[in-house]
């Protein structure tokens, strides 16, 4: 019997499979395992990829096992080690590194090695086990190129893996960091002409630096406005200030993609933050994450994280979506549950909402709106409390004059404000270096109580804006978050009753008139 050591994804993390191969006295090739259709599948394409370069498959009886049995194996991945083992239990090859790595690929009839996803938590689980490394298909191999933890391979076809496996001739050239696809560098830096320049907006001065405070502490925001004020302009010019992600973030959204499967291609870690800007049908399993069984696949506010999700016409979207992320804003995680299975997936990502005012849209430009108190009143209600607590930042966006649109002069350019906000990230990464946290919006309370004392004054400050106001705790908290990131903007070590009055600025849907 032949083991060939594989792994299967569940959520981010990996977990091992082995693939047992036994030849014996019978007919017929056996798969046993819980397997799904597609790894079924793989027996075909294993057998005429196998054929066609040049072995034979034996007459005899084939068991393959897919181990731990009580476990759903899917997809195609499984390919290359059921056909490494038929070779190997069968002795038209000797592998004798065949038990020091992990091996996963799709075949092609040709023989040809193809992606699977989840290549970044497979490493993760070879470097956990004491592994050499992992042998997989380069266009996966290429989201690795930057681990030196561990020996990663990026294989074209079989061939490859017999020589890798085989150990008598060196394979250094098939590293992936020695590949010519590596070479040719990740594409992944930071263009700013992928984004509105700030000093290409003319006007909303107020909202952009209420998108600068967003930006700095990764809270969330609500933009208020009719059609045309550049509301998706702003949410994709704040994109254009945020800092590169740092390696702990780079690390946590990189796995998620790689689960994911292919989004873009490239090479090495993740820095640019993700934008995500899903259309308005999006549904709730699209938002939160979902599947079949337990291949459950991350959603949107998985892949948002440690950067945008934009969701256009807020207000219009079906109250089940908008209700979903209710745990995501809070928990910066989603657990997804099926009958027999459970995964969580980070969830850590600056949720942008645009929204018009009313049901006509034009309200705030003079008379052309023709809604009544009470039908703007209702339209906005659609936003539950709970909901609107988690916003942090609610910002209204009035119309530009045109006369200032003619001939305003532009305004600061988006590089100076991404140099403030990365010096106000910098001094939060030092805050929350033992916290497990990046930013001063994912504080737990207890986090909050210890790293935002309020003095004598801010305490009476708050205190009176809470009475006036009548807000929830959970508002009160989100206030003094905003606070923290106003003052770290400023470089001040604690937090000034001005920045509280700020702070309080930035949510006036609190108010009992609210925008009516």
């Amino acid at each position: 019997m032949v083991n060939v050591y594989g792994a299967k994804c569940i959520g981010i993390e990996a977990v091992p499979v082995t693939v047992e191969i036994d030849i014996m006295q019978g007919i017929g090739i056996h798969l046993v395992g819980l397997a799904d259709a597609a790894v079924k599948e793989s027996l075909l394409r294993t057998v005429t990829a196998l054929q066609s370069r040049g072995f034979h498959i034996p007459g005899r009886k084939i068991v393959i096992n897919l181990a731990p049995a009580d476990m759903h194996k899917n997809g195609s991945g499984y390919d290359l080690p059921i056909a490494i083992g038929i070779i190997a239990a069968s002795g038209q090859g000797d592998f004798p590194e065949l038990g020091n790595y992990i091996v996963m690929g799709e075949l092609g009839l040709d023989g040809s090695v193809r992606h699977v996803p989840g290549a970044l938590p497979m490493v993760d689980l070879a470097v956990k086990s004491g592994r050499k490394g992992c042998i997989l298909p380069v266009q996966s191999a290429l989201e690795a190129v930057d681990n030196r933890m561990t020996a990663v391979y990026g294989v074209k076809d079989i061939n490859d893996v017999f020589r890798i496996l085989g150990g008598r001739e060196p394979a250094d050239d098939l590293l992936i960091w020695n590949s010519a696809a590596a070479a040719q560098g990740s594409g992944d830096a930071q263009n700013a002409d992928d984004y509105p320049d700030f000093a290409d907006i003319i006007g909303q001065e107020g909202a952009k630096r209420g998108l600068e405070v967003a930006a700095a502490g990764n809270h969330n925001v609500l933009l208020l406005g009719q059609q045309g004020v550049g509301k998706t302009s702003l949410a994709r010019a704040l994109a254009g200030i945020l800092p590169p992600m740092t390696k702990e973030e780079s690390a946590v959204t990189g796995r998620i993609y790689s689960v994911a499967g292919p989004d873009r291609p490239r090479a090495g870690a993740m820095y640019r933050r993700p934008f995500r800007a899903p259309s308005g049908c999006v549904s709730v399993a699209a938002i939160l994450g979902g599947g079949k069984g337990d291949n459950i696949m991350p959603g949107e506010v998985s892949l948002a994280t440690n950067g945008v999700l934009f969701l256009d016409e807020f207000i219009e979207l079906p109250r089940t979506v908008t209700e979903a992320l209710r745990g995501p804003l809070e928990d910066r995680t989603v657990t997804v549950s099926r009958l027999r299975s459970k995964v969580t997936y980070p969830a850590s990502f600056m949720l942008v909402a645009a929204s018009n005012p009313c049901p006509c849209g034009y309200y705030g430009d003079g008379d052309r709106c023709t809604c009544t108190p009470g039908r703007r009143a209702s339209y906005l209600s659609r936003l539950s409390g709970p909901v609107m607590d988690r916003i942090d930042i609610q910002l209204f966006l009035h119309p530009v004059d045109s006369g200032l649109l003619m001939h305003g002069t532009k305004g600061e350019p988006s590089s100076a404000v991404a140099a403030r906000v990365l010096r106000a990230r910098e001094i939060q990464l030092g805050r929350f270096r033992d916290e497990g946290i990046f930013t001063n919006a994912e504080m737990s309370v207890r986090q909050t109580e210890k790293f935002c004392r309020l003095s004598t004054a801010c305490r009476d400050l708050m205190g009176g804006i809470m009475e006036r106001r009548r807000l929830s705790a959970r508002a009160c908290n989100r206030i003094v978050k905003i606070s923290r990131t106003i003052a770290d903007l400023q470089g001040e070590p604690d937090i000034l009753p001005e920045h509280l009055s700020e702070a309080s600025g930035y949510r006036f849907l609190d108010r009992q008139d609210g925008i009516l």
